[in-house]
């Protein structure tokens, strides 16, 4: 225990921390000349200096302690990195223990890998400035500011050995996804979960202003952690000599905690809900950096945030200052003649995976292993005919992933993730296998909450994101569900994960691949009628196809089956972004499922028993792409045959939208031969789509055809009104349809005028109605695909 430390050991942690330290200044500023074996002068400094001091000496504190933590108490332990620049620290700590060198071996443990470490850090083809997927040992991303307490639990979630040490800094702990992640502690099962030890570091400053949690006296800090459930312990001071037995006493006693907590719930069955230690470290911005600059307070100061010494050429005051800042760490003492760590420090460095930059838990991938499936097909919906039948399409996947939670329930590796809508989602079959994760008061009354549940509901779609996230990059596997209009809350944090996908597909490959971030995003715009206009918006959607390629894809099941099969073949993937939209309410079903296997298969296709073109050339293609869109084509292909026999229609449903792409722009994208197979070279095609139509055109613009195209949509139009009107409101139902088509088809000119006119007395007819009524018209809401379509419920694919 710490309190018998010895003064060599401790000795062993300082000069630990002052070789992190020596590295984080170097890689900060030099170019050459790593080791001060000659004076330095400006052929040594970087041309640019970038990255970020002010954090980093606390970081290096913490890593050193936690080595020595984990030797003597042989601990399982990564480390996450909140604040947003503590990238050089991270850096410095892994080349510190070997664990860089070993990922990287041109950037090996001497004086030429130290050079290398020093100039790519913040250089063009080097490493970014904060710790990103190139950084051994991380999960969390320096540039996802907010995140890192709920990636911290979600990588705690079903891995009982493991002890998550998640370091907050005083700026990131005023964002509002961090606010919220301190509840966490109210869904860690001390059981089956493992252990996450929050140190909020608290040195005071941002960029420019004072921290709030470092500007309230002490007293109310304590109370707020503790309202949150924390037990707070206090580090601070300035002086490592009183700082490091303090520091060690204090990991000593939380990790006690920690243990005495583990044993109780697990040895003792205490299922009383824990209060989790914490620590909170105070110490100077910019710690053991100058003291002043240019006469200006900069140690302890917002000043050293950033670059504490700046303007180095030409300013020989400034660049000896460096120097002398640099010699404070006692560079010789630290590295031997070859420039390794010297023996005394390199003994600090935990053995093997231990080491918290090759932990297997920080490259999840490692740890992957496949999920146990049940057979999708065994949840089908039976479809005698095409829309013959209404049902919740969510609800048939409700079940499947309630067998999938069964059937993994021994690993223990798939959880669901939602804000309080895994019932309203139609998911609700999932509490047969498993409950609501709940650690806080239970009472009478209360729906299926208990310690130990795999459905993790919070109402902060960002808690839920970043507990995946954190799930994810661990090796386990999981599925979000969520109101299409609110998935826009975690935009920010969709970005950062695409990213760090991106990168570890493109150039780390010893990033091993992860499962896939799956999103179901139901209640969606053309359903969220009662709601109204706040709830219906779905550009997430285009959101996401700002990413790369091959990282990113989205699905539009028509139907039940077709979910089914689209679900499946999500939870099998890794390494991507799948968005699945599908509504929860009853609708027509269109596909049995064999044609929704063979339809998903292709991802697009032109559905036979719809089309009455087989054997000449369309006269229009209507395409459709979404449920709702899919519904009101098919009314309007009704309409148009019954009002134009001789009209020669094909339509085409889309279930993978990233295949109107051109395959060099995506990888699932149709050669253009195939495309305009589907969608011919000169006739016009109505497209009805789900959400903004100008995605559609972005799509297809290189397409030779996509003059033909005229594409429906949400226009950003809506209130609260009836289901068909919200659709009226935007040209999307299926009179304004069959007018487009009656517009654009050449040969109905001179014979549509009386159609025409009957579809715009239907929309008057419908707009009268529901004022009166408040509900769609019968003939809307019974309206079924006409059995004399000759439908056997078969789709004819593309291939």
């Amino acid at each position: 225990m710490s309190e018998s430390l010895s003064p060599e050991r401790l000795a062993q942690v300082d000069a630990w921390w002052r070789a992190a330290n020596f590295l984080t200044v170097g890689q900060i500023y030099l170019l050459d000349n790593p080791l001060l074996r000659a004076p330095l002068s400006e052929a040594h400094i970087k041309p640019r200096l970038l990255g970020h001091w002010g954090t980093s000496p606390g970081l290096n504190f913490l890593y050193a302690h936690l080595n020595r933590a984990i030797q003597d108490h042989d601990l399982n332990a990564i480390f996450l990195c909140g604040p947003g620049h503590g990238g050089p620290a991270m850096l410095a700590n892994t080349w510190l223990e070997g664990s860089y060198s070993e990922r990287y071996p041109a950037v090996s443990r001497d004086e030429q890998g130290m050079r290398r470490l020093f100039r790519q850090f913040s250089f063009p083809g080097g490493v970014p400035s904060h710790a990103s997927p190139e950084t051994p040992g991380s999960i969390h991303e320096g540039g996802e500011l907010g995140y890192v307490l709920s990636h911290a639990y979600g990588a705690a979630f079903d891995n009982p050995s493991l002890l998550v040490a998640c370091v907050i800094g005083d700026g990131e702990a005023e964002t509002g996804p961090l606010a919220t992640a301190w509840h966490s502690n109210k869904f860690l099962d001390p059981v089956r979960d493992g252990a996450v030890l929050p140190i909020l570091h608290l040195n005071g400053y941002k960029i420019a202003n004072p921290t709030v949690l470092a500007r309230i006296p002490q007293a109310e800090l304590e109370s707020l952690l503790t309202g949150y459930g924390y037990q707070p312990y206090f580090v601070d001071g300035d002086d490592p000599d009183i700082l490091h037995p303090r520091m060690a006493a204090v990991l000593d006693r939380v990790l006690a905690d920690i243990r005495g907590i583990q044993r109780a719930a697990r040895v003792e069955g205490n299922t009383v809900r824990p209060r989790w230690p914490m620590i909170v470290l105070r110490t100077p911005k910019g710690w053991t950096g100058p003291k002043t600059v240019d006469g200006q307070l900069t140690e302890g100061s917002w000043r050293s945030h950033q670059v504490p010494l700046s303007g180095l050429f030409g300013n020989p005051a400034h660049l000896r200052q460096l120097e002398d800042w640099l010699y404070s760490y006692g560079p010789d003492t630290l590295f031997d003649a070859s420039g390794a760590p010297r023996s005394q420090i390199a003994a600090l460095a935990p053995a093997g995976t231990r080491r918290m930059g090759l932990n297997p838990h920080a490259n999840g991938g490692e740890l992957l292993r496949d999920l146990l499936l049940p057979d999708y097909r065994d949840y089908r919906v039976d479809v005698p005919t095409p829309g013959g039948v209404d049902a919740e399409a969510p609800r048939a996947l409700g079940m499947f992933l309630r067998d999938v939670m069964r059937a993994n329930a021994a690993s223990a590796n798939f959880r669901v993730f939602g804000p309080d809508e895994t019932v309203s989602n139609r998911l609700g079959a999932l509490f047969e296998a498993t409950e609501r994760a709940w650690m806080a008061e239970r009472l009478p009354g209360d729906d299926h909450l208990a310690a130990g549940g795999r459905v993790m509901e919070i109402l902060s779609e960002h808690t839920c994101q970043g507990w995946l996230e954190g799930y994810l990059l661990t090796g386990r596997h999981g599925w979000f569900s969520c109101y299409e209009a609110f998935i826009h809350i975690i935009d920010s944090m969709f970005n950062q994960h695409a990213k760090w996908l991106k990168v570890t597909r493109e150039g780390i490959p010893w990033r091993r691949p992860i499962a896939s971030l799956n999103y179901l995003l139901t209640s969606h715009v053309w359903r969220q009628d009662h709601n109204g206009f706040s709830h219906q918006d779905p550009g997430f959607i285009d959101h996401v196809v700002n990413k790369k390629a091959e990282v990113i894809r989205v699905y539009f099941p028509p139907d039940a089956n077709t979910l089914l099969a689209v679900s499946d073949h999500c939870l099998r993937s890794r390494n991507l972004v799948n968005v699945i939209v599908a509504g929860k309410q009853p609708a027509p079903q269109w596909l049995d499922m064999e044609a929704a296997v063979r339809h998903c298969e292709a991802g697009i296709g032109i559905w036979e028993w719809a089309s009455n073109d087989i054997g000449d050339e369309p006269d229009v293609v209507m395409a459709c792409c979404g449920d709702v869109p899919t519904l009101e084509t098919l009314a309007a292909v009704a309409i148009l045959r019954e009002a134009f026999p001789d009209l020669k229609i094909r339509v085409v449903n889309v279930v993978d939208l990233m295949r109107l792409q051109p395959p060099e722009a995506h990888p699932h994208g149709l050669p253009e031969r195939e495309y305009a197979a589907l969608f011919t070279a000169d006739k016009p095609v109505i497209f009805a789509y789900h959400g903004y139509p100008w995605l559609i055109h972005r799509l297809v613009y290189r397409r030779t055809s996509h003059d033909n195209l005229h594409v429906h949509g949400y226009k950003e139009e809506g209130t609260t009104t009836t289901p068909f009107d919200m659709t009226v409101l935007n040209e999307l139902d299926r009179y304004h349809l069959a007018m487009a088509v009656i517009d654009r088809v050449p040969a109905l000119a001179r014979v549509s005028a009386y159609a025409r006119q009957r579809l715009r007395d239907q929309l008057g007819r419908h707009r009268d109605y529901i004022r009166e009524h408040g509900e769609d018209m019968a003939e809307i809401r019974d309206w079924r695909w006409p059995a004399a379509s000759g439908a056997d419920g078969k789709a004819r694919e593309q291939s």
